[in-house]
């Protein structure tokens, strides 16, 4: 409340303070507020909510945890008797803790959608076919003059769509000349994720790619960074005699020994990968590969007992055969002989 006060009072101010502020965009949704939001739009039903939300993560359109954030100085004036002073403080801001963070592929998809299927992509679309599903269900219309109106406006968009050629791919950007070369750098969505590629695909040279690291996003990369990327393949030692190489291919970055390849999981950065990281890649290479061989037979170089994602089976002459569930925990007791009559049974079956 403020203070009594009479007629032709002098009020004086003691101090004026003026603090420096920034807009800031929403929040990232969490699993549960995407839901609320999906039930506010109505779009989609209670029993489609958890396929979308595992969709959408299993697709690497949005990746769930936490994000740094950044720290941002802002100014604060005082105006005090007279006279004005001002200090500086910091904040820290778009930090996210469990929050769904759209990745390059998602941003670029989504872009993709919107610019050629704006009615499907508008919040209404869903909603207005989930009414439609009501009334069929309710008898009220037939399902297939819904099915034939929906794919009558549909399908010339897709035609559209497929034959349409563009100069730039969505989500394609270009970063600048590669001052080595002279050729341009782009930085694009590729077939296994985000990638720098200097050069353009109708070049007489065919154009260079490097895989673009996990922290790193094509909406913000630099071209000095990007251009730090084709550093890469880099020897980082020697282990058993070979030098040991990392490097990037059109199936990911991997550690490279004695002719054999190893992936190099999403988790470790090719770029900062040590000898002693790289040598235990390949050590559980060989593991896993000695596990993966349970028998082999000398009389016959084509048969082999391999052990696989739902058990071990036979391999024979490039074809695989079944092992009955009650042989697995013999399978590397078997002889040549029961191997060729699980095989041929498997034939005539």
């Amino acid at each position: 409340m403020l203070p009594t006060m009479t007629e032709g009072e002098t009020l004086e101010y003691k101090e004026t303070v003026a603090t420096q502020r920034f807009s800031q965009g929403p929040a990232r949704y969490t699993e549960a507020s995407l839901v609320h939001k999906l039930e506010e739009l109505g779009i989609g039903r209670p029993s489609t909510y958890a396929p979308i939300i595992s969709t959408i993560q299993q697709r690497e359109y949005v990746q769930k945890g936490d994000k740094k954030g950044e720290s941002r100085i802002y100014t604060i004036d005082t105006l005090h008797n007279g006279k004005i002073t001002s200090k500086t403080k910091s904040e820290t801001v778009g930090n996210e803790k469990g929050k769904l963070v759209p990745t390059d592929v998602g941003t670029v998809v989504n872009d993709f959608l919107v610019k050629y299927f704006p009615n499907i992509m508008d919040y209404n679309f869903t909603a207005k076919v989930e009414n439609e599903f009501d009334s069929i269900a309710e008898g009220e219309s037939l399902w297939s003059d819904m099915i034939k109106n929906f794919y009558a406006k549909f399908e010339p968009i897709v035609e559209n769509t497929i034959n349409a050629r563009e100069e730039h791919k969505v989500g394609e950007r270009e970063l600048g000349i590669d001052p080595i070369s002279g050729r341009p750098v782009y930085v694009k969505i590729g077939r296994f994720g985000p990638v720098v590629q200097i050069g353009k695909a109708d070049d007489k040279e065919k154009p260079r790619f490097a895989q673009m690291p996990a922290d790193k996003s094509i909406g913000t990369i630099t071209l000095d960074e990007a251009l730090e990327l084709f550093k890469l393949p880099r020897t980082v030692g020697e282990f058993e005699g070979s030098p040991v190489v990392i490097g990037v291919g059109k199936y990911g970055p991997y550690v490279m020994h004695d002719r054999k390849y190893v992936s190099i999981p999403k988790t470790e950065d090719p770029m900062t990968l040590t000898l002693e990281t790289a040598i235990k890649l390949i050590l559980n290479k060989r593991n896993q590969e000695t596990q993966r061989h349970i028998k082999a037979f000398q009389e016959d170089p084509k048969l082999e007992v391999m052990n696989g994602r739902y058990g071990p089976y036979i391999c024979y002459d490039g074809k695989n055969y079944r092992l009955p569930k009650n042989l697995h925990g013999k399978a590397a007791e078997l002889t040549l002989e029961e191997c060729m009559e699980i095989i041929n049974n498997s034939k005539k079956k």
